[in-house]
């Protein structure tokens, strides 16, 4: 220390006006220092990083988080994105803002909007999506390594069926053959326009019962179209539209919906009894996987953070 006091005084009287320049740079240089309040394999984690982290949290849970808590998610975002590298798993900024989208999309906002309500909490858009990338990268990674284990097969199911002695997960399934139909509504149209088109969709209702029907009207109608056969089961669907299926003869077509593009129905070319999977066993079989999933991914990131180099201040 003294050394370098003497080195700035000696440097001083040799170039006027240098030495302030000097202390002023060596303060900056500790004040970034200051700043980091840890090193992960060499990166940093700064006094910031956890304070926009910290706010990010609270925004969720609606309560502050402990500061190690913090500290403790950033590491191991770290730790996730440096084992990712290891394995090629490095999504590019595009894919991370298209999930950033989605995410907004699933709270009925655009990107524009969740950016604006995260600035309006003091959060910059890159803190959420610095935690939606290290969640891409550690998904592709537990799902990759740990694929076959990860299975859930269908007499694990069974046994957790029966020994919740649920008789729902028992109950049958059903899988469905559907083929959507559409009666074009130009946007704009006006509303008796909307309502001429509900009426057509009810008459042909009534007068439509095979898909063979249904193919060979739909396809020849002006503004009309039908679409190819889509098959889905019952845990693949909502209760509200199993239950419009299931009151819906074969053949016939479903009650029109108002949408985007004009009046919309399915035309049901099929229901078949299956067993393979039920609503309830779905259920069973998500909860299985989960927590399949939560044991290797703490089993592994435990792993990772014991290869890796963490120095806290």
């Amino acid at each position: 220390m003294t050394l370098t006091a003497s080195f700035l005084k000696r440097l001083s009287t040799l170039v006027p006006g240098c030495s302030l320049a000097l202390v002023l740079m060596a303060a900056s240089v500790s004040s970034a220092s200051a700043q980091v309040a840890c090193m992960v394999n060499g990166e940093p984690i700064t006094n910031f990083d956890i304070e926009q982290r910290s706010k990010l949290m609270m925004l969720s849970t609606h309560k502050m988080p402990e500061r190690q808590d913090v500290i403790n998610e950033l590491i191991d975002e770290k730790v996730k994105l440096r084992e990712g590298k290891k394995f090629s798993i490095d999504p590019s900024a595009s894919e991370v803002d298209q999930s950033y989208s989605a995410m907004s999309g699933r709270m009925r906002l655009t990107a524009d909007q969740l950016t604006k309500q995260l600035e309006s909490q003091g959060i910059r858009a890159d803190t959420l999506k610095s935690r939606i990338k290290a969640d891409m990268v550690w998904t592709n990674l537990v799902r990759g390594r740990y694929k076959e284990s990860l299975q859930i097969g269908e007499k694990e199911v069974n046994a957790a069926a029966q020994e919740s002695g649920d008789q729902q997960a028992q109950t049958q399934g059903f899988e469905y053959k559907m083929q959507p139909v559409v009666l074009v509504v130009p946007h704009g149209s006006a509303p008796e326009v909307l309502e001429g088109r509900k009426k057509e969709a009810e008459a042909l209702r009534a007068r439509i019962q095979t898909c063979t029907e249904a193919n060979a009207f739909f396809k020849t109608m002006q503004n009309a179209a039908i679409r190819e056969t889509v098959t889905k089961t019952s845990a693949d669907m909502p209760p509200s539209l199993r239950e419009i299926l299931d009151n819906t003869p074969v053949g016939h077509l479903t009650p029109p919906e108002v949408t985007r593009q004009g009046i919309e129905m399915v035309a049901l070319c099929g229901k078949d009894p299956t067993k393979v999977d039920t609503p309830k066993k779905k259920e069973i079989r998500e909860k299985m996987f989960a927590q399949k999933y939560e044991a290797k991914s703490k089993s592994y990131l435990a792993e990772s953070r014991k290869a890796s180099m963490i120095e806290c201040h």
